[in-house]
């Protein structure tokens, strides 16, 4: 920080850390007083904020170990590229979001910089694979955690770990108008609408495009005027434009956030694929099922190791099944299309007022989440100083 600012090297690996980095960016510009750089990868959230990224985020965006595995050499050359970046760079801290296999290479590639390291989104130590919790201590200074139960977890490992609350409620998810959107796109007011959300990674969107198009086609059974609106991330829009062309009612794709909260407040019911994403359905008060895939490979070797019930947030903070998950062989159409029924009806109802409990543990307050993250940071730097003096 020679010159005065602050030199930040911020990555991101998805399209949910790339907003959360954008968040972040925007917090760190008003604490700093806009005497911050930042250097890294991120979309367009962060890109926003005056982020060129390094190359484009969506070559990160991978899941699943059959999804990964034909990326391999591509991912390798990109871990080396980023850790030489932040060597030369020299920033006065480091922070990784969330995509952990990503951000933990990279640091153990980093050879010059002595920055501290802060890694933003506590990975699911507590729900599997307990022992990584050495790996992240050898590697991170700081870790900043989404969820009021995670940073006992960490400190009794011995590392360093705050909980500064999820990003997802400053998201303005609730503020979408429903009546604008259904009047934008020639939806009659008594016209069923169904949020379908795929997901953000190309393997999610074609693992969940065939369970959910045949869910779609058994409501438009039971609801004539059904209407599907499909919100999506650029990375993968010209992918579900395509997979729900031909499906059995009329679907609106939209990719803005602040349409896609519209078209939220314009649904009646959701089938979510598990993520963040179920979050901002549940924070726009629109009752949802939350459903998800992954190859039959990756399942059979995650299965013995998770350690939870819920894969849910809103259900594992409440520690009942308030959202109904319907995962692996239970995401069928058949079962989405009777979950579906089923919250179209009074259970709906009875999920919107259950969800309101775990929202305010989730981080609402006076202080966003994003504003408490950046402090974290800036305290982190000010110790390392003074430490050095």
């Amino acid at each position: 920080m020679t010159d005065g600012f602050l030199r930040v090297f911020i990555v991101a690996g998805e399209p949910s850390g790339d907003q959360i980095g954008g968040k972040l960016m925007a917090a760190l510009r008003e604490a700093t007083e806009d005497r911050v750089r930042f250097a890294g990868v991120g979309g367009e959230a962060m890109e926003a904020q005056g982020l060129g990224s390094l190359f484009p985020m969506e070559e990160l965006s991978l899941m699943g170990l059959m999804e990964v595995v034909p990326h391999i050499p591509r991912l390798l050359t990109r871990i080396r590229q980023t850790a030489a970046a932040i060597d030369s760079m020299e920033p006065d801290v480091v922070v990784t979001i969330d995509s952990p296999s990503f951000a933990y290479a990279v640091i153990k590639r980093v050879r010059r910089s002595t920055a501290p390291k802060v890694h933003y989104v506590a990975p699911t130590v507590w729900a599997w694979r307990p022992w990584r919790v050495k790996k992240i201590k050898r590697h991170f200074d700081m870790m900043l955690a989404l969820l009021p139960f995670e940073p006992p977890f960490f400190e009794k490992a011995g590392m360093p770990c705050r909980f500064v609350g999820h990003p997802v409620v400053e998201y303005q998810a609730s503020d979408g108008d429903g009546a604008a959107f259904r009047a934008r796109h020639g939806i009659a007011d008594d016209d069923t609408v169904v949020c379908v959300l795929l997901g953000s990674r190309r393997g999610e969107v074609t693992r969940h495009a065939k369970p959910f198009a045949g869910a779609v086609e058994l409501l438009s059974r039971r609801h004539p005027s059904l209407r599907v609106v499909t919100p999506t991330v650029p990375g993968v829009s010209g992918l579900v434009q395509g997979l729900t062309a031909d499906w059995a009612a009329p679907v609106t794709v939209v990719q803005d956030s602040a349409e896609k909260y519209a078209a939220m407040a314009a649904s009646n019911a959701a089938i979510a694929a598990s993520g963040t994403v179920a979050l901002e359905v549940a924070l726009a008060r629109l009752p949802a099922v939350v459903a998800y895939r992954i190859s039959m490979i990756t399942a059979a070797i995650l299965r013995p190791l998770l350690n939870v019930r819920y894969v849910n947030l809103i259900n594992l903070i409440l520690d009942r099944e308030v959202v109904p998950e319907r995962l692996q062989f239970q995401c069928t159409a058949a079962i989405l299309a009777e979950e579906v029924e089923k919250l179209l009806g009074s259970s709906g109802q009875e999920q919107i007022a259950a969800v309101d409990e775990a929202l305010q543990q989730l981080g609402g307050g006076r202080v966003p989440p994003s504003r408490r993250a950046a402090d974290a940071i800036l305290a982190v730097v000010a110790e390392r100083r003074q430490a050095a003096r």
